[in-house]
């Protein structure tokens, strides 16, 4: 499903708030914090149920405030059953055995997983169930490839000037790599500073575009990141009627919204009224903040194809070809009696 921080990224920022010292405080920390960071995308086990359960889950309680204490608990369990494993066999630790500091320092690892996914573009709910709003920085691509490659430098650096610095006879020290760590770290939250700043750019560009067909008052407007090139956005402003998509550039300052990119709301009929109240309607549209929900009529076997949008996501870049090939959409068949016949999420029916 695109709508992940890619994982590895996840585990590396565990490990490295592990490597800022927090490691000489517990023993495990770095194993512990690198698992806890990836642990809230146990929710993808949910696919087992079929793509709309996935989707329902996905996201969901793994990744509150309210749901990290019980699985900084189980990370922590993991750890305590591996520490009497190599305790019975004579192994000692070089840091002191805390598990409740381990615990909480699962607790950070796996906030910096919520804060990570916020981040992106699809949005996070960590109030819930207290709050069921969607929250999204939307400001940084799925893949952030300087985020990823700095997070790997300060884990790797260490190790390979300790290799040479065994090569000429320096001793080596017990914990190593903390300043790495936390320069790694602060260069990921730099550039988080620099793209929240453009993308509040963006936005200030799409609004003070002349647009032929734009209307007087816009009801919301939303700024996707594009990979590769840190300047271009995709932006998508909500109007009474339609939805004016537009790709904006804060490099040279530059709008550009086609005719082709204006899209019209579809008209409610009898077939989306009960493909909105079917189980993936229902979720899709907790979800989606700019839903395009249009009835394409029969199909060959006679069902009313209903399809479910999100004009976030309509835009191609290098790793996703949202025009032709929209991600995260959902199909309903509905029959001649305004039943749901079937579903589908990304292609794949809900058995």
């Amino acid at each position: 499903m695109l709508a992940d921080m890619e994982p590895v990224t996840h585990l590396l920022t565990g490990a490295c708030l592990a490597r800022t010292g927090l490691n000489r405080k517990a023993a495990y920390a770095t194993l512990a914090m690198t698992l806890a960071a990836e642990v809230p995308d146990l929710d993808t086990l949910w696919a087992i149920r079929g793509p709309v359960a996935a989707f329902q889950h996905h996201r969901g309680w793994t990744h509150t405030l309210i749901g990290i204490p019980f699985e900084a608990l189980v990370v922590v369990g993991v750890i305590w059953l591996l520490h009497r494993w190599r305790t019975r066999r004579g192994h000692t630790t070089l840091a002191p055995v805390r598990w409740g500091l381990l615990w909480c320092f699962c607790l950070l690892a796996l906030g910096s997983h919520i804060l990570l996914d916020w981040t992106n573009n699809y949005g996070v709910r960590p109030f819930f169930p207290f709050n069921a709003h969607w929250y999204a920085g939307s400001f940084v691509f799925i893949f952030e490839p300087v985020i990823f490659l700095a997070l790997l430098t300060g884990l790797i650096a260490p190790s390979l000037f300790a290799l040479i610095n065994s090569e000429i006879g320096v001793r080596r020290q017990r914990f190593q790599g903390r300043g790495w760590a936390a320069s790694a770290l602060l260069i990921m939250v730099a550039l988080w500073g620099w793209r929240a700043f453009e993308h509040h750019q963006a936005i200030d560009l799409a609004l003070s575009g002349n647009y032929d067909d734009a209307p007087a008052e816009l009801r919301r407007i939303f700024a996707s990141p594009e990979p590769i090139n840190p300047f271009r956005w995709h932006v998508v402003m909500d109007a009474p009627g339609f939805y004016q998509l537009a790709s904006v550039n804060t490099w040279d300052r530059t709008v550009i919204a086609p005719p082709v990119d204006l899209l019209y709301k579809p008209p409610t009929t009898l077939a989306t009224l009960s493909a909105k109240r079917s189980w993936l309607g229902e979720v899709y549209l907790d979800w989606s903040s700019y839903p395009i929900v249009t009835d394409i009529g029969p199909d060959g076997d006679g069902f009313t194809e209903v399809t479910f949008l999100d004009a976030r996501f309509l835009y191609d870049t290098v790793l996703m070809h949202g025009r032709a090939h929209p991600p995260l959409s959902g199909v309903v068949y509905v029959d001649q009696d305004h039943r749901v016949h079937s579903m589908e999420m990304d292609g794949h029916e809900q058995r």
